[in-house]
């Protein structure tokens, strides 16, 4: 990606470098000259501000979803550490029920958040059956009626999580503000070749830098634009590492 952005960066200032130095001829050229250095700064102060407005969206997006994922997997940490306050079958079943949820996440979820198709459709079996374990409870002393406040407040905060992720998931930059952030660049860097339009070495320089500052611009924007999809991506390891051991499941009272 990060080839494909520089490659083309650097072919639309050629193609404008180009083109406005194949024009700068007679008329147009004192006309060309005419536009004044002042214009630059501003420009650039313009394209600096829609940059930074677009990163502020998909840096905020790539922070909540890190942000959600955490706090699923804490809140089914202490489900898990909860649960063993009720020995036995009910233990087991919600070791078994955390780990199939956990498992269904990474398997299915995750390359369908890639893809922004997750929906919030279907409620996660597991987690619905879990709550539902939980409720049915019956608890023996004081111990146990808080453990399975905790419980059911966990899973609740598991489930809300979870679809915190999802909602994230589908966000990404809309294409009216990557036109205008394109616009603005393109813009910028014609104001830079009409105004060194008599001086190749000197346009072609101060093109270059630009182009340059865009293209790493578009890359930052670009690579984190959907939150979990690319190889920055937000991932499940923390997921994985509350998961509670198979053998854990199968251990007797």
């Amino acid at each position: 990606m990060a080839l494909v952005v520089f490659v083309g960066t650097y072919l639309c200032a050629g193609v404008i470098y180009w083109g406005v130095m194949a024009l700068a001829v007679g008329e147009r050229a004192r006309a060309f000259k005419g536009v004044s250095p002042g214009m630059l700064p501003p420009l650039g102060i313009i394209f600096a501000l829609l940059a930074a407005f677009v990163a502020s969206q998909v840096w905020g997006d790539v922070e909540r979803a890190k942000t959600a994922v955490n706090r699923e997997a804490s809140a089914l940490r202490a489900v898990v550490l909860l649960a063993g306050s009720f020995p036995g079958e009910p233990e087991t079943r919600l070791y078994a029920l955390v780990r199939r949820h956990i498992t269904e996440a990474v398997t299915k979820e995750w390359p369908t958040m890639a893809r922004q198709s997750a929906t919030l459709t279907i409620a996660p079996p597991a987690l619905v059956e879990a709550l539902q374990l939980t409720l049915a409870l019956t608890p023996r002393g004081e111990g146990q009626m808080a453990a399975q406040r905790e419980m059911v407040a966990s899973l609740q905060n598991a489930l809300d999580a979870r679809r915190q992720r999802i909602m994230i998931s589908q966000s990404s930059v809309n294409w009216v503000k990557w036109t205008g952030l394109l616009l603005q660049a393109l813009c910028t860097l014609l104001a830079i070749a009409l105004v060194h339009s008599d001086n190749r070495l000197s346009a072609a320089l101060a093109m270059g830098l630009f182009a340059t500052g865009v293209a790493v611009s578009l890359v930052l924007i670009a690579s984190h634009n959907r939150p979990f999809t690319g190889e920055i991506s937000v991932r499940p390891a923390v997921l994985l590492q509350v998961m509670p051991e198979e053998d854990t499941s199968a251990r007797s009272p």
